[in-house]
């Protein structure tokens, strides 16, 4: 299976970003063939005020139903190029709360699953700038694996990357492959996110794609908020085999199943383990 991380710049303006994807979509078409293409998280509406978020989220539909306008962007892209998309997260309107969902898609347009991030980003980062997800989102309950190609997909979004039980839940459901969008803020990502990336990556002996925003953004006070982006690809030993250059862009690579036999042959860690 070969895998593309697409990364993104959004802001809070769907329309403008739902254009980027679908560009940057189809400049790396222009000269790639892939399988899978992951997105980054929330790239639909990134920063902005609670009103602009709640404006952009998108009530979803059954599966087989005709959804709006990013969940359309998403599905449509998947028939039309024969892909298998995961569409990074966007928000999910359910009744008076916003979730922050992963929905993939086979080539044929069909559903396979929904993802609700279930660790909410309420932190305060080195520099002082606070965050409170759960201020706008509820927290997703499901730990959910799909399957494309044969293989079982596993996934996380951001800031679950931070809790290593829910990866080795992913690998103990067959996951060979954990997929994680994310929106790492500046100052987080430069201390952080490869090395965590690399940890879950050998502690579950998968491959790991992580697609991320980068540069910019507006919160809804006003104040600029900064994304790390290094959207890269990790294989089972912790080498990092794919990475984005700084910018809008895209890292590739080909999931060998065959290497992932044989580092969980050669080290079974899961059947080592003593303790949940």
């Amino acid at each position: 299976m070969r895998i593309a991380v697409i990364q993104m710049s959004p802001g809070a303006e769907k329309g403008r970003n739902i254009a980027q994807a679908r560009a940057l979509l189809e400049q790396m078409l222009a000269s790639q063939t892939v399988d899978l293409v992951v997105f980054p998280e929330m790239w639909t509406c990134l920063g902005g005020t609670r009103a602009q978020k709640f404006a952009a989220a998108e009530a979803f539909p059954v599966p087989g139903e005709v959804g709006q306008e990013a969940y359309e962007f998403i599905r449509q892209a998947a028939m039309q190029y024969g892909l298998y998309i995961h569409g990074g997260s966007i928000g999910e309107l359910e009744g008076d709360r916003i979730f922050n969902t992963s929905i993939v898609f086979s080539p044929d347009g069909k559903e396979l699953g929904r993802y609700r991030k279930i660790h909410l980003f309420d932190i305060s980062t080195p520099d002082g700038q606070g965050y409170r997800e759960s201020a706008v989102f509820g927290a997703g309950e499901q730990v959910v694996t799909v399957e494309i190609l044969g293989m079982k997909v596993g996934l996380a979004i951001c800031y679950d990357l931070r809790f290593p039980e829910l990866f080795l839940e992913l690998r103990r459901k067959g996951a060979e492959v954990i997929v994680l969008p994310a929106a790492f803020t500046l100052q987080t990502g430069k201390d952080h996110w490869e090395i965590l990336l690399r940890a879950r990556a050998i502690e579950t002996q998968c491959w790991v794609a992580a697609a991320a925003c980068t540069g910019m953004h507006t919160a809804g006070d006003g104040e600029a908020r900064y994304t790390y982006g290094h959207s890269l690809i990790v294989d089972p030993w912790g080498h990092v085999v794919a990475k984005a250059s700084d910018g809008p862009g895209w890292a590739i690579m080909t999931v060998d199943s065959a290497l992932t036999a044989k580092i969980r042959a050669d080290m079974p860690v899961l059947e080592h383990r003593k303790l949940a």
